[in-house]
């Protein structure tokens, strides 16, 4: 890491007038990652703290990228959806860092598994089916 960090800054020193260098992390990682070497804090005076999305943004993040997926939501999803939402912002321990949109996607991708498992056992299952996520496909998840 030692060596990456030297290369960095000479490179930041060599060419600064050429091009920009934007981290982007977690507030605690990014903290400890400028610290590794007395040299960087100077070289990023500007932070940029982004809050978390709330839970009717990521709703909506979700539904756009179900629809991006060519699916829809049954009414009884989007309850379940906007339910696992607002639990999982609710159960964030204070400080914790949350992915947010990385979040929505994995569980919208976990949907998406979970109806072609369930299809799977279904005869001749109508277009509508395919195209539509059920409540059911929405399962809980471990962990964030």
């Amino acid at each position: 890491m030692a060596l990456i960090i030297a290369t960095l800054v000479k490179g930041m020193e060599d060419y600064k007038d050429q091009f920009i260098v934007i981290l982007a992390g977690y507030e605690a990682e990014m903290d400890w990652f400028l610290s590794t070497n007395p040299g960087l804090p100077s070289r990023f005076p500007i932070h940029i703290h982004f809050p978390d999305y709330d839970a009717e943004t990521l709703f909506h993040i979700a539904k756009r990228t179900v629809a991006g997926r060519q699916y829809r939501l049954s009414v009884d999803a989007e309850i379940k959806l906007r339910t696992q939402i607002r639990q999982a912002l609710q159960s964030l321990p204070r400080g914790e860092p949350f992915s947010n949109a990385r979040w929505v996607r994995n569980l919208v991708e976990r949907a998406v598994r979970h109806q072609a498992v369930r299809l799977f056992e279904v005869n001749s299952p109508k277009r509508e089916e395919l195209l539509t996520l059920q409540a059911v496909d929405f399962v809980q998840e471990a962990s964030r």
